[in-house]
């Protein structure tokens, strides 16, 4: 299920395995009955051990021009390294999920644009390491201009 309709970063693959990232995916991707009312579900990849990664995720936003944050409690899912992310952000304003991870010392992040259909696919980034606060803000407002790469 999770080859169809998927995103996944440009991280290169290193030579003897995958580089530690995430892919993201339609809540139905899980294949997970407690996903059905999530934004969106993300696996990590390229972890060895996904039981043992640290993963943590903010709601960035823009709300009527204030720049806010919301802490995300993101849901582990039947299958070890799948997560559920939950609307927890407020319904008004342009918000990008902002995922980091970390595995045996390896860093990944992705900003995740959510619009008023759900999330973007086209418009999420990843990185070999959290987000910056520039790209963040570079994603909020591309978001908020109604651009959506």
């Amino acid at each position: 299920m999770w080859q169809v309709g998927l995103v996944t970063s440009a991280v290169a693959t290193m030579a003897l395995g995958q580089a530690f990232t995430f892919t993201i995916g339609s809540p139905v991707a899980a294949q997970d009955s407690r996903s059905k009312l999530a934004a969106f579900v993300f696996r990590i990849e390229g972890c060895a051990e996904p039981a043992s990664a640290h993963v943590d995720g903010t709601a960035e936003g823009l709300v009527q021009g204030a720049r806010t944050s919301v802490a995300l409690k993101l849901m582990p899912m039947s299958k070890p390294g799948v997560y559920a992310v939950y609307p927890s952000w407020p319904a008004g304003g342009d918000w990008v999920v902002n995922l980091n991870g970390m595995c045996a010392g390896a860093r990944a992040g992705a900003l995740i644009p959510i619009g008023p259909g759900g999330f973007i696919r086209a418009s999420s980034k990843f990185f070999p390491r959290p987000a910056t606060a520039p790209e963040i803000d570079t994603a909020l407002h591309t978001l908020s201009q109604g651009r959506h790469p």
